[in-house]
C-alpha cells in the first residue's frame, strides 16, 4: 500500500499514543468501596471527595488533547521526515504517555499538605513535554523539513512558545516546593491560556 504521506505511520502511530494516554487518564478516577457507604448523604460526600481526582483527570484530558491538535497540526506543515524529527516526536509522546502517573498523584494528594511532590513531578512533565515541543520544531528547521516558507514560519513561532512554555514550567517546578496548591491553579491557567490560544489561532 502506497502512502499518501512521508510523516503517515509516525501520524497513526501517534495518534494511538495519544487516544491510550487519554483513555488511561480515567482509570483513576473512582469512588470508595460500596460497603463504606451506607446512604445518599454518604454518596454525594464521596462524590464530592473525588473533586480533585476528577480536575486532574479534566486538566491531563485538556493537556493531551491540546498536544494532539498541535501535533496533527504542526504535522500538516512539514512535507517529509527525519531521524531527529522521529525521535524527537519520540520524547514528545514520552511525556504523554507518563502523564497518568503525575495525574493520579496530583488528584489524591493536591489537597493535603503533602502535595509538593505531585505538583512538582507534574510541572516537570510539562518541562518535558515543552522540550519535546522544541526540539520537534529545531529538527523541522535544521533538515528543511517544512513545506514551504509559511509553514516554516510557524514552526519557528512555535519553537518560540516552546521556549516560553519550558520557562514557565521549570518555574513552577521550583516554585511548587514551597506554594503547591497556588502552583496547581497556576498550571490550570497556563493550559486555559494555550488552550484560548489555539482556538484563536488561524490554521496554516
Amino acid at each position: 500500500m502506497t502512502e499518501t504521506h512521508p510523516n503517515a505511520r509516525l501520524e497513526a502511530f501517534c495518534d494511538g499514543v495519544f487516544a491510550i494516554a487519554a483513555t488511561l487518564l480515567v482509570i483513576d478516577v473512582k469512588l470508595p468501596a460500596t460497603e463504606l457507604i451506607g446512604s445518599t448523604a454518604g454518596l454525594w460526600l464521596a462524590i464530592r471527595h473525588t473533586g480533585p481526582a476528577i480536575g486532574a483527570f479534566v486538566l491531563s484530558f485538556t493537556i493531551i488533547f491540546i498536544t494532539w491538535v498541535n501535533h496533527h497540526a504542526t504535522l500538516k506543515l512539514v512535507a517529509r521526515s527525519s531521524s531527529s524529527f522521529i525521535y524527537a516526536n519520540g520524547l514528545l509522546l514520552l511525556s504523554v504517555v507518563f502523564l497518568p502517573f503525575p495525574t493520579a498523584l496530583l488528584g489524591e494528594y493536591v489537597m493535603t499538605d503533602h502535595a509538593a511532590p505531585a505538583v512538582v513531578l507534574y510541572n516537570a512533565v510539562l518541562v518535558l513535554q515543552a522540550l519535546g515541543w522544541l526540539l520537534i520544531c529545531q529538527a523541522v528547521l535544521s533538515n528543511d523539513l517544512a513545506r514551504s516558507e509559511r509553514a516554516a514560519a510557524q514552526i519557528r513561532r512555535n519553537g518560540r512558545y516552546g521556549y516560553v512554555a519550558i520557562a514557565l514550567y521549570s518555574l513552577c517546578v521550583v516554585l511548587g516546593l514551597q506554594f503547591p496548591r497556588t502552583i496547581a491553579a497556576f498550571t490550570v491557567v497556563i493550559w486555559c491560556f494555550w488552550l484560548v490560544l489555539g482556538i484563536s489561532m488561524k490554521p496554516e
